[in-house]
């Protein structure tokens, strides 16, 4: 008698699947899909907001692109704060942490425009300024990411006394 979490005996046997690999069990698709479509629906709407931000505050040609440097900051300081909130604070469901951190803010927060933006600054012979950009940008990011995750324990600890 087989095992009962071993496969039926009438179930064909691969072997080039293992089933030690999540994704490669019967019905793992079923699991992932409402993942993966938390993910694209959070991507939309952050990326709609990036947009937004774009339209509200555009850059001039040439130009410091402060919109994109201000959106990634500002979308690593929200990704501080929410990582301590549901790691620390609040049990989530599962699919909370890939909607809001991987969808809107991954949509949101944009390494693509910052490399767009860092080129058209270099080919416009503002290798200073796309030099700056280039660094300002990752120091910005990790700063808004770290002070905010820190002051939200912060305020955690504070409330908890």
């Amino acid at each position: 008698m087989k095992p009962p979490h071993s496969p039926a005996a009438s179930e064909p046997t691969d072997p080039d699947v293992d089933r030690g690999i999540p994704a490669q069990r019967p019905g793992a698709w079923r699991h992932q899909a409402p993942v993966v479509g938390v993910v694209a629906l959070g991507g939309a709407v952050g990326a709609a907001a990036r947009y937004g931000a774009v339209l509200w505050w555009p850059t001039a040609v040439g130009g410091f692109p402060w919109t994109t440097l201000v959106v990634n900051a500002a979308g690593c300081a929200v990704i501080g704060v929410f990582m301590v909130v549901i790691s620390d604070v609040w049990a989530a469901h599962r699919l909370v942490r890939p909607f809001f951190g991987t969808g809107v803010l991954g949509g949101f927060t944009t390494f693509s425009t910052y490399a767009v933006d860092t080129r058209q600054l270099l080919d416009a012979d503002r290798a200073h300024t796309g030099l700056a950009y280039l660094g300002l940008t990752p120091l910005a990011a990790l700063t808004a990411v770290w002070s905010a995750a820190w002051m939200t324990r912060r305020i955690v600890t504070w409330r908890q006394t």
